[in-house]
């Protein structure tokens, strides 16, 4: 075996030129063997299905000796064909290349097909041991879930995704939002910060997936434990990991997969976020205009008045007084919900407002009213899906929908309303996702799209717009497109056609939980954070961007705290957003002090850089760390800590900044005027302080 040796800033590689596996693979910021055992390394897998053997892999490292060329910057294998386990010898051509980028490894890889079979799956790249860091007590894997951070535990347990019946050992397969490139960044870690990242390099969709399998399997299935060991019977004992895609590569056809990145930091979540940030500040689009309202301190409200079982609230002439109490509660824009026909998640693509609460000419009004009061009026929207109880689904929605590979349409199980007919998903309306690569389609949702700029509202919010349920790609070319292409893939040119139907008008495109490419085109995400454990995923990833939360509570002191924590807008959605302004009267009066906050010192904690926990930590009293603060920076580099308060008693609290600067002035949420102290402060139960 003759190794072919990288060097990045914090990785070191070994690839054999022998197979073109990776055999070594060592973190230098934390002293790591992440493949400790070069005989497990691996190089890529495919899934070429024959008839009859669906399931035909091909393992790189079981193919002839590949070609191979290298120097201090990159490594690449050539295979000019492959040979599966049950098909022989194939005319498809492999190439890989790891590459030295932004002192990062970057993995890329060609598929020439020029047989008569798909090559269906692809694993790449491929780490074949993924080792825990020695001593660790616990391993994990972390991943974003659009706004959110994940955990899987790797170690001393392992989850099985799927069913024991459908794998050989525990497998963990992300198939969800969670999945690249919607969230194009991940890592392993141990409990002190020992971290692998994982990351997408372009700004590109394609349908992958996470993949990792734990081999042989558990230790006891009891408490689903894995072995100790790195041995066990005579067999391995690993975990196998990879980027696993779903490229469909048709004979005749040539694919570059979507590259991934490896690098290593010291500090899990964080760290992994600024090796991500190395690409994705190159894709930040600058360009657009977005509206400048929803760039200030404010909230909003959300207003649902219709659903699928006909609740009809109320009429579009009494919505004025909704803009009313707005105005008197300091609120700046109402998203307004279940004004469609049918109510919410009802007849979709339907844009027409429902005529038992009204005319069209009735709502255009009603927003011309509240516009007036300086109240903004912004449109639930719905495109992704059809409404498969529509009397003309069949007829106009069928051939639109998103196909998977046997002709069938994929189903979204749909919401359940009110009834208990529907809470036990008895009468249900199921939905239907569309496939945005069809041109007609789009024609329809921009007709659709049109209603609600016709009704003078200032933006959409479309709903769901991240997702497609649970196709990942679509099968049916008679839509215009290949065969399996990624079903994200026409997301950004929905969009743009929007944007060119409303031109030079000031008009806020907005988007429930947008994934992180998503970003360059949307103005604004709405998503809920609900926990003292959330993790605030895209707020790091996008600290100036305006991300609004839901707050539900009629004395919601927390979720106002942790808006202030992570530069959150807040939408007020009391009785489940089916109330008033005045039914949620006391989270508003402090929703309001809040934003007085923010807004007095809005040099730091909403002009400011979040930073997360990077620059400082907070001790409490009894020498413990405290869990729940961020910390924000100035442009002139200046630091402010926001420190919450979730228990019902109060805590004295010592915060502390990394560069040895003092915090020397405070400002409860209650407070309207700063604090001098000296080392530490009192922060009253229920409460948050702003630390400068």
């Amino acid at each position: 075996m003759g190794l072919l040796k990288l060097e990045t800033q914090n990785l070191t590689l070994e690839f054999d030129s022998g197979t073109g596996s990776l055999v070594g693979l060592y973190s230098k910021v934390s002293d790591w063997n992440i493949i400790k055992r070069p005989h497990l390394g691996l190089s890529w897998r495919l899934m070429i299905p024959l008839e009859g053997k669906r399931n035909n892999q091909a393992w790189g490292n079981e193919q002839d000796a590949p070609e191979w060329e290298a120097d201090e910057n990159h490594v690449a294998f050539t295979w000019n064909q492959v040979k599966s386990r049950f098909g022989g010898t194939h005319n498809i051509k492999i190439t890989t290349k790891c590459c030295i980028e932004k002192e990062q490894a970057v993995f890329f890889m060609q598929i020439q097909n020029r047989d008569d079979l798909v090559v269906e799956n692809v694993y790449y790249p491929c780490i074949g041991d993924l080792h825990r860091p020695e001593g660790a007590k616990r391993y994990k894997f972390m991943y974003g879930a659009q706004c959110n951070v994940r955990e899987a535990e790797m170690y001393p347990t392992f989850p099985n995704r799927n069913g024991s019946w459908s794998m050989d050992q525990p497998t963990f397969s992300l198939s969800d939002q969670s999945n690249p490139p919607l969230n194009p960044m991940s890592l392993v870690c141990d409990e002190k910060g020992s971290s692998l990242v994982i990351c997408a390099t372009q700004r590109r969709m394609e349908a992958c997936a996470w993949f990792a399998e734990c081999l042989p399997g558990w230790s006891n299935t009891n408490d689903f434990r894995v072995f100790e060991e790195d041995s066990f019977g005579g067999k391995d004992v690993y975990i196998r990991f990879s980027v696993g895609h779903l490229p469909f590569v048709a004979p005749g056809m040539d694919f570059e997969l979507l590259p991934f990145a490896l690098d290593a930091c010291t500090n899990d979540w964080a760290g992994g976020i600024e090796c991500y940030q190395k690409w994705a500040d190159e894709w930040e689009n600058t360009a657009r205009k977005i509206p400048g309202w929803v760039c200030e301190p404010h909230s909003w409200l959300q207003l649902h008045i219709n659903s699928p079982e006909d609740e009809l609230r109320m009429r579009f002439t009494d919505l004025p007084k909704v803009g009313e109490e707005c105005k008197k509660y300091g609120i700046r824009a109402i998203q307004l919900v279940g004004w469609n026909h049918g109510g919410q998640d009802r007849n979709n693509p339907c844009h027409d407002p429902d005529p038992r609460l009204g005319t069209f000419e009735e709502l255009k009004e009603a927003i011309r009213q509240i516009r007036e009061m300086g109240v903004k009026v912004i449109l639930f929207a719905k495109f992704t899906w059809a409404d498969q109880s529509r009397a003309d689904f069949e007829q106009i929605y069928r051939k639109y929908a998103a196909k998977d590979p046997y002709g069938n349409y994929y189903v979204t199980r749909g919401y359940n309303y009110q009834s208990l007919s529907q809470m036990t998903d008895v009468s249900t309306r199921r939905l239907i996702p569309m496939c945005f690569g069809s041109a007609e389609y789009r024609e329809i949702c921009n007709r659709e799209f049109q209603k609600c700029v016709d009704l003078g509202a200032d933006g959409i919010l479309f709903d769901e717009g991240c997702s497609h349920g649970p196709s990942m790609c679509c099968f049916d070319t008679s839509h215009g497109h290949r065969y399996g292409e990624s079903i994200f893939a026409w997301d950004e040119t929905l969009i743009n056609g929007f944007r060119e139907i409303v031109g030079d008008r000031e008009f806020l495109f907005a988007g429930e939980e947008l994934y992180d490419f998503q970003y360059q085109y949307y103005d604004f995400t709405y998503f809920r954070s609900w926990g003292r454990d959330h993790k605030p995923n895209m707020r790091r990833q996008r600290p100036h961007r305006s991300i609004m939360t839901s707050l539900h509570g009629f004395n919601d002191r927390a979720m106002v705290n942790q808006s202030l924590l992570n530069r959150y807008i807040m939408s007020y959605e009391p009785y489940m957003f089916k109330g008033m302004p005045s039914d949620a009267a006391a989270t508003i009066a402090y929703g309001n002090k809040m934003d007085a906050l923010r807004t007095q010192l809005r040099e730091y904690f909403w002009d400011g850089t979040f930073k997360d926990k990077e620059g400082g930590k907070v001790m409490l009293e009894s020498g413990e760390n405290m869990a729940y603060y961020s910390v924000f920076e100035t442009a002139d580099g200046k630091k402010g800590m926001i420190i919450c308060n979730y228990t019902d008693e109060p805590v004295r609290v010592i915060p502390i900044l990394d560069d040895g600067s003092r915090l020397t002035q405070y400002r409860l949420v209650d407070d309207s005027e700063l604090t001098a102290f000296a080392d530490s402060l009192v922060i009253p139960a229920d409460s948050a302080a702003a630390v400068i």
